[in-house]
C-alpha cells in the first residue's frame, strides 16, 4: 500500500532528534519527546488532513515557539485552533500563540482548513523549539538565526531537514519563506544545498500581530494573492 503524504510527515516528526551542539544559554525542546500527547495529537492531525498522496506547495517557518508547534507538534497550530478549527482536542496543555491566529483567519479566508492543508504543508528548516536562558534564568522563545554560532551549530541539520521535508513529497519550483530575516538565511541555506527554484517571502505572523494588526487585512489578503501565484 503507497504511503500516504501524512504517514511520511508523522515518520519524519517520529525520528525528529537533534543530537548536535549549542551555544551556551541556548536548548532544544523536542515536543514529540517530551509530552506523549503531542504525538498523539500530531497523528490525529495529519491523518485527518493529509491522507493523500498529492503534491504539496511549502510553507517554510522559523522554528516552533514553545506554545505552538513546540506544544501541539503542528505547525503554528496552538491548542486553541487545533481544536476550535482542526477538530482536535489536546487534554494536557492549553496554549495561545499569536502566529497561529494570524494564520488561522488567513485560512478561514483561504477556504478552510481542509482546503488549504490539501494544497500546502508547513515546516520549519529547524522544526523544534529553541530557547535561550536570560540573565534572571528564564527560558524565552529563540530564532535559529538569533546567534551566529547558534546558526553555525544547526546549519546541517537544517539543510538535512529541508531535504528530507522535499522527500515527503513537496513542490520545489517555488517556496514561500515567512519572515524577511528568515529569507536571508533560507537564500544562504538554497544557494549551498539547491533545494528550491524560487523564494517568495511574506511577512511573518508573528510581526503581523504585534506591528501591523490594523493592517492585518491587508496581510490577509497579500497571503492570498502570493500563495494563489497572483502576485
Amino acid at each position: 500500500m503507497t504511503e500516504s503524504f501524512g504517514d511520511k510527515v508523522i515518520n519524519f516528526n517520529r525520528q525528529l532528534n537533534f543530537s548536535g551542539s549549542l551555544p551556551d544559554g541556548f536548548k532544544v525542546i523536542n515536543p514529540y519527546m517530551d509530552n506523549p500527547e503531542t504525538m498523539q495529537v500530531m497523528q490525529q492531525f495529519y491523518h485527518k488532513f493529509y491522507s493523500d498522496t498529492e503534491q504539496r506547495k511549502f510553507i517554510v517557518g522559523i522554528n516552533p515557539s514553545r506554545h505552538g508547534a513546540g506544544v501541539t507538534g503542528v505547525p503554528f497550530t496552538d491548542t486553541k485552533r487545533l481544536e476550535s478549527v482542526c477538530g482536535i482536542k489536546m487534554e494536557s496543555a492549553h496554549t495561545h500563540e499569536i502566529s497561529s491566529v494570524f494564520m488561522y483567519d488567513m485560512i478561514a479566508e483561504y477556504g478552510g482548513a481542509a482546503t488549504f492543508y490539501k494544497q500546502f504543508y508547513i515546516n520549519s528548516p529547524f522544526p523544534l523549539a529553541i530557547v535561550r536562558k536570560t540573565k534572571e534564568g528564564n527560558w524565552l522563545n529563540a530564532n535559529y538565526y538569533d546567534d551566529a554560532s547558534l546558526f553555525e551549530m544547526v546549519k546541517e541539520f537544517m539543510i538535512l531537514t529541508l531535504k528530507n521535508n522535499i522527500s515527503i513529497g513537496l513542490d520545489t519550483s517555488e517556496v514561500y519563506v515567512l519572515g524577511k530575516k528568515n529569507a536571508l538565511f533560507i537564500q544562504k541555506l538554497n544557494k549551498e544545498a539547491h533545494l528550491f527554484e524560487q523564494l517568495k517571502v511574506l511577512e511573518h505572523p508573528r510581526y503581523i500581530q504585534q506591528y501591523k494588526s490594523k493592517e492585518k487585512q491587508l496581510y490577509i489578503d497579500k497571503y492570498i494573492l502570493t500563495l494563489n501565484n497572483q502576485l
